[in-house]
C-alpha cells in the first residue's frame, strides 16, 4: 500500500489560498477587493512580475472568488473564498472543467488559440464563470495573439481570461490595452523573512535569524525561491539550521570573511588577500560568488554613503552594518567606483576562464595593487611640488628636444652659482644676464620655438600656433604676433606658460593688431593653393565646374608626385639573382 499522505514540498503546501495569505502585493489585493466589492470585475486580467511572486497563485484566487459559492451554497463573488464549496475545492486541486489552464510555453500557435475561441460561446458547466487561466503569454506567436484579440475585446458575459507573464515588454499593446494590468512587486526582505519564519515554526523546524536572512538575500523577493531554500536548508541541517549551513549550501562565502578580504584589498595587501581567497576557496566557497560579493559590497558601501540610511537592511547583520558604515565614512567615491569597475570586467574573465580560481586570484592581485594609486588630484599636486628630473646634456638646438629643452634651466642653475660666488648686486645682475641671454640664443628663430614645442609633443599647442599666429616680432625671449579670427583667447598665456616651463626662462608673448605675417599652415599651404588655383583655371576644370557648381577639389597629384609614388611603391631590382638551371 502507498502512504496516501504524501510528502508536498513547501512552496505548494504553504501555497497562498486567499488573498489574506498573499504577502507583499497590498496595492493589488486592495484594488481586487474594491472591484469585487463594486461589482466592477474586468473581463481580463494579466498579471506581471518576476518568478515567485504569486502570479499564478493570484489567477487561481480570483477564478476561486469569481465561482465560490459560499458553505451554504448562496454565496456570490468575493474576494474571500470558503476554500470548502464544490467550486473553490475542484478549482485548487486543478480539476475544476470550468477554469483552464493553459501553458503557453507549450501551446503557442494559432491552434491552441483556436480551440479556446471555439469554447468561449458555450456557457459554464457548472460554475459562475468560464475562467482562462495562460500562464508564459508572452510565449504565444503573433498569430495567436492576432486570433485573440477579438474575443479578448467583447468576451462573452460568462467568460473571464487571466494572463501571467515574466516578459510584460513582449505582450503585443494591443492584448495589454484590453486588459486590466497588475505588477506584482519583489517581496521585501521583512516580509519575507517573517513569512519564512511562520513556515519554519508551522513546520517545527530550528532555524536561525541570520540563516532566514541569506535565504531572503538569495531569493532576490521571490517567495517560491525563498520557500524552496527554506524547504532545502532544513534537510541539510537534519536539526537546528545555522547560517554555516546555509552558506555551505548555497556554495556562498562567510560575509564576514569577505569583508576582511575586501579591507586587505583596499589595504593593497596581496599576499593576505590571496591568503584569504585560497582559505574561502578551500572551505568550498565558489571564486565566481566571492567575486561576487565583492562587487555587491562595494554597491552596498556606495549606497550606504550617498544615502545612510540604506545600512538599515534587515538581511545585513548589526556587525557587518557597523563595517560598511564605517567604510562609507573613509572610503572616498572614486575607489569605489573604481573598484566596482574593476570588478565587473573580473567577473566576465572569471566566467570565461578555464581555471576560475586561477582568473580570480589574478583578479585580487590586480585589485590590490591599484588600491594605492594616488588620485588625478594628488598626483597633479605631487608633480607642481616637485622639481623635474636633471635631464642629460648633449646634442644641438634642432636634433635633441630633451638637451634643447633643459638648456634654460641648466642656465638659470648655472647663473645662480655664480651669483653664489659673486655677491655683490652688479655682479649678480650681470652673471644672470649673461646665462639668460645664452640660454634664449638656442632659440635664435620662431622655427626653433615650433621645433621645441614639437619635440615636447604638445599637439594641441603645435596646431594653435601654426594656425593662429601671425608673427609680428621675434627675438628670443620675445615673440609678438597678430592672432586670427579663431584664435583662442588664452593662447598667448599658454605659449608662454609652456616656453618658460620647457626653458626655464620667462618669455614675454604679446598681441599686437598689426604687422603680422602669414601663419606657418599658410606658408606650408601655398603650394597646394597655388597648385589649386592653377587647375581652377585650366579651361577643362572650368568646364567640369560649369557642369557641376557644387563639385570642389579635395586633392592634387602633379606628374611628379605619381612618379614618386610608383617609385616607392616598385618592386626593387634585384641584383645577381640565383639562377638554379645556372650551371656552377
Amino acid at each position: 500500500m502507498t502512504d496516501t499522505s504524501a510528502y508536498r514540498v513547501l512552496a505548494r503546501k504553504y501555497r497562498p489560498e486567499t488573498f489574506a495569505d498573499l504577502v507583499g502585493q497590498d496595492a493589488m489585493v486592495r484594488t481586487l477587493k474594491n472591484a469585487f466589492a463594486a461589482d466592477r470585475i474586468a473581463q481580463a486580467f494579466v498579471m506581471t512580475g518576476i518568478r515567485g511572486t504569486g502570479k499564478t497563485t493570484t489567477a487561481r484566487i480570483i477564478a476561486k472568488g469569481m465561482n465560490c459559492i459560499g458553505p451554504d451554497g448562496n454565496g456570490g463573488p468575493t474576494t474571500d473564498p470558503c476554500g470548502v464549496c464544490e467550486h473553490c475545492t475542484a478549482i485548487m486541486e486543478g480539476r475544476h472543467v470550468d477554469v483552464m489552464e493553459m501553458d503557453a510555453a507549450s501551446n503557442t500557435g494559432v491552434a491552441n488559440i483556436r480551440e479556446i475561441i471555439d469554447s468561449v460561446h458555450y456557457r459554464a458547466a457548472s460554475a459562475r464563470y468560464k475562467v482562462y487561466i495562460i500562464d508564459e503569454v508572452h510565449m504565444l506567436s503573433t498569430g495567436a495573439f492576432n486570433a485573440l484579440l477579438k474575443t479578448l475585446e467583447e468576451p462573452p458575459e460568462h467568460v473571464k481570461f487571466i494572463f501571467a507573464t515574466t516578459e510584460i515588454r513582449k505582450v503585443p499593446v494591443t492584448v495589454l490595452s484590453r486588459c486590466q494590468r497588475f505588477d506584482l512587486r519583489r517581496i521585501e526582505p521583512e516580509v519575507m523573512i517573517a513569512l519564512l519564519r511562520k513556515i519554519a515554526t508551522a513546520e517545527t523546524a530550528e532555524i536561525t535569524d541570520d540563516a532566514l536572512a541569506l535565504i531572503t538575500r538569495a531569493a532576490e523577493g521571490s517567495a517560491r525561491d525563498a520557500t524552496s531554500l527554506l524547504d532545502q536548508a532544513i534537510s541539510h541541517g537534519a536539526g537546528e539550521t545555522g547560517a554555516e549551513q546555509v552558506r555551505a549550501m548555497l556554495g556562498l562565502a562567510d560575509r564576514g570573511r569577505v569583508l576582511d578580504l575586501f579591507d586587505m584589498v583596499l589595504r593593497g595587501d596581496a599576499a593576505a588577500a590571496l591568503t584569504e581567497l585560497s582559505g574561502q576557496y578551500a572551505d568550498g566557497a565558489d571564486p565566481m560568488a566571492v567575486l561576487r560579493d565583492l562587487a555587491e559590497i562595494t554597491h552596498w558601501v556606495s549606497v550606504v554613503k550617498i544615502t545612510p540610511d540604506a545600512a538599515e537592511d534587515p538581511t545585513i547583520a548589526p556587525e557587518e552594518r557597523t563595517r560598511g558604515q564605517q567604510m562609507a565614512e573613509t572610503l572616498p567615491m572614486r575607489v569605489l567606483t573604481r573598484l566596482w569597475q574593476m570588478l565587473l570586467k573580473a567577473l566576465d574573465e572569471v566566467a570565461a576562464a578555464p581555471n576560475a580560481m586561477m582568473a580570480a586570484e589574478m583578479a585580487v592581485i590586480r585589485l590590490t595593487h591599484v588600491a594605492d594609486l594616488p588620485s588625478p588630484e594628488e598626483l597633479v599636486r605631487k608633480l607642481q611640488n616637485s622639481s623635474p628630473p636633471p635631464a642629460p646634456v648633449g646634442g644641438d638646438g634642432g636634433g635633441n628636444g630633451a638637451a634643447q629643452g633643459s638648456s634654460g634651466a641648466q642656465a638659470v642653475q648655472h647663473a645662480q652659482q655664480r651669483m653664489a660666488s659673486n655677491p655683490g648686486p652688479q655682479g649678480q645682475t650681470t652673471a644672470l644676464a649673461q646665462d639668460l641671454d645664452a640660454a634664449l640664443a638656442r632659440f635664435p628663430t620662431f622655427e626653433h620655438v615650433i621645433e621645441l614645442i614639437r619635440v615636447n609633443r604638445d599637439v594641441k599647442l603645435l596646431v594653435e600656433v601654426e594656425t593662429c599666429v601671425q608673427l609680428a616680432a621675434y627675438q628670443p625671449g620675445r615673440i609678438e604676433f597678430v592672432p586670427t579670427d579663431d584664435a583662442p583667447r588664452d593662447l598667448a598665456q599658454r605659449l608662454g606658460q609652456k616656453l618658460q616651463l620647457w626653458t626655464g626662462n620667462r618669455w614675454a608673448v604679446s598681441l599686437v593688431n598689426e604687422g603680422g605675417a602669414e601663419t606657418i599652415a599658410q606658408i606650408r599651404d601655398a603650394r597646394e593653393l597655388a597648385l589649386k588655383k592653377q587647375a581652377q583655371e585650366h579651361p577643362m576644370m572650368q568646364a567640369v565646374l560649369a557642369q557641376f557648381p557644387k563639385a570642389r577639389i579635395t586633392a592634387i597629384r602633379t606628374p611628379e608626385d605619381i612618379a614618386a609614388a610608383a617609385t616607392a611603391e616598385a618592386l626593387p631590382e634585384v641584383e645577381d639573382e640565383w639562377d638554379p638551371f645556372e650551371d656552377g
